[in-house]
């Protein structure tokens, strides 16, 4: 089994910055992907970027530009920092660990991220 512990979530005001972590324990080397989702009130959950064993990197369209997952090998830790900010980021933020074709192995507690003035 795979156990994942996220942190960094918060209240910042619109155009600021976050940046979450993700730390995976278990049986780590079952994971192909780790990735970032969100669900706000009364939506469906959606990716926000995800990033493979090798590196390679996807992002939703609404936070190209603005969002940026990262990884720590060694550490077996995912990072999204999360730049310019809108309420429209408002959501509570799922790290996520799959084998490949996005079947999930395991998901975080959630951390709530709040774009507010």
């Amino acid at each position: 089994q795979v156990q994942l512990v996220e942190s960094g979530g918060g209240l910042v005001q619109p155009g600021g910055s976050l940046r979450l972590s993700c730390a995976a324990s278990g049986n780590i080397f079952s994971i192909y992907a780790m990735g970032w989702y969100r669900q706000a009130p009364g939506k469906q959950r959606e990716l926000v970027a995800r990033i493979t064993s090798g590196g390679s990197t996807n992002y939703a369209d609404s936070v190209k530009g603005r969002f940026t997952i990262s990884r720590d090998s060694a550490k077996n830790t995912v990072y999204l920092q999360m730049n310019s900010l809108k309420p429209a980021d408002t959501a509570v933020y799922y790290c996520n660990a799959d084998r490949g074709s996005y079947y999930s192995l395991s998901w975080g507690q959630g951390t709530q991220v709040t774009v507010s003035s």
